[in-house]
């Protein structure tokens, strides 16, 4: 019997450690064709905004924004996947979309708020104190970042002036967010019959690729031709949402996404990335390193990445813990668990970078718990948080992140983002915007490492 980087080999057959049991005290929210007895009525959210009524039919959800509330104006039930199972709790309950997902807490109102059936116009003004209060409710870190939101507020309703349209609206939403550097802040609007949408925080590599010839494609391209060209024996698998290979004592796995991985199933499908990892992790049993790439990581499922994160972990633990803006202070706390198909235990260089995003950095949270695991590269974006949807009847959206993360010592890492243990220049900007140079050093530095250079 040997036992070869994360599993026992014998008989030339693969064994992988078995998986703890699933949490088994949530229950369909809707059992045969109807929802539970004991949920049906009105619930509010603890965080997030958020009322529900649970008639037998199903869920309708509704949105609170200081005194104002309205109705989800998405076609769904449960548009955000967040009312799958419930539990009770004490004389509250708790919701999920999946076992292993965000728990959301809710409290039993006596009927629905007044302000969620009264029916008003979607004025421009309206828009606006929604959009205002929204943040000022639930923004992560505002007084940390300095975010004044009642004199923003005031700046954006001068700026609205007397008689505003939908065009005095989005320059008004831009004064209420301006200065907001954050990956998850969005919004959509609909000004002279268009759609406009914009987007509040991108990376620094990113925004000069944007500007540079051919674009952020371009960009993409050339970190990828150079992935396929680099010394490691690396090929596209998942939709080429997988970058793997092995070469020599060296193995090598690229995610440039959390989710997606088949273009013939739902962005999170599981079925081709199990079985792509399976052949990866299969292929790197024995090696002396291998080398996880989430440099070019723009985020997706946060289950998806405690799903590839397992692969490389030895035991249950918990790698973090994050807590709701605005809700009841309880701290829900991060595990991952071992996963029951190959994994890898070997020593891993975890390479991010300023590009490194959303569940690309819950990932690299998850990864930097683990023992064997060593990040190199630049510090993450900083965007931890769910994204939160506020989607408005008059086709106007807004989103923003509503949790504060930390990594498994406590320190805040929302906002901040994920600092490296060997910091290294991935993407410099002092780089052609189309040639990233940066990360084909950074591999040759990790490289260098492994083999002892």
């Amino acid at each position: 019997m040997q036992v070869l980087a994360g599993f026992t080999l014998i008989a030339g057959l693969l064994y992988a450690a078995p998986v703890v049991a699933a949490q088994a005290d949530f229950r369909p929210i809707v059992e045969t064709r109807a929802v539970a007895k004991p949920l049906q009525g009105v619930w509010r959210s603890r965080g997030y905004g958020w009322v529900v009524r649970f008639d037998a039919s199903g869920p309708s959800l509704y949105h609170l924004a200081g005194d104002d509330c309205w109705r989800d104006p998405r076609a769904e039930a449960d548009p955000d996947g967040v009312l799958k199972l419930w539990r009770p709790v004490g004389g509250a309950i708790e919701t999920v979309g999946e076992v292993d997902g965000t728990l959301y807490r809710f409290d039993r109102l006596k009927a629905l708020p007044t302000a969620c059936s009264t029916v008003r116009p979607w004025t421009p003004r309206r828009t606006l104190a929604v959009v205002a209060d929204t943040f000022a409710a639930y923004y992560p870190l505002s007084k940390e970042r300095g975010l004044d939101w009642t004199a923003r507020r005031s700046a954006a309703f001068a700026a609205l002036g007397e008689t505003p349209d939908d065009a005095a609206l989005w320059k008004a939403v831009a004064v209420l967010l301006r200065g907001i550097d954050d990956a998850h802040v969005e919004l959509d609007g609909v000004v002279d019959g268009q759609m406009r949408t914009r987007r509040f925080g991108e990376a620094a590599a990113v925004m000069r690729a944007k500007v540079a010839p051919g674009g952020e494609a371009a960009w993409t391209r050339a970190w990828r031709a150079q992935v396929l060209a680099a010394p490691l024996g690396v090929r596209e698998a998942a939709g080429g949402r997988i970058l793997w290979g092995r070469k020599g004592e060296v193995g090598y796995l690229a995610l440039t996404g959390m989710g997606g991985f088949d273009p013939r199933a739902g962005d999170d499908d599981t079925a081709l990335l199990d079985a792509t990892l399976d052949e990866a992790i299969g292929a790197f049993a024995g090696a002396e390193a291998v080398i996880v790439d989430v440099s070019d990581n723009r985020g997706g499922y946060d289950v998806i990445a405690r799903r590839i994160a397992a692969r490389f972990a030895d035991r249950r633990r918990e790698v973090g813990s994050k807590v709701a803006v605005g809700g009841d202070g309880v701290a829900q706390p991060l595990f991952i668990t071992p996963s029951d198909r190959p994994r890898y235990l070997g020593p891993v260089w975890l390479l991010t970078s300023q590009v490194t995003v959303s569940a690309g950095e819950t990932f690299t949270l998850s990864m930097r718990a683990l023992p064997n695991v060593r990040q190199a590269g630049e510090t993450t974006r900083g965007a931890l948080s769910d994204q939160l949807q506020k989607p408005l009847p008059n086709g106007w959206r807004f989103a923003l992140p509503v949790e504060v993360h930390r990594d498994a010592g406590g320190r805040v890492v929302e906002g901040e983002g994920i600092a490296p243990q060997a910091p290294l220049p991935v993407f410099p900007p002092g780089e052609p915007p189309n040639d990233p140079r940066g990360h084909a050093r950074a591999l040759e530095w990790v490289l260098g490492r492994i083999y002892g250079r």
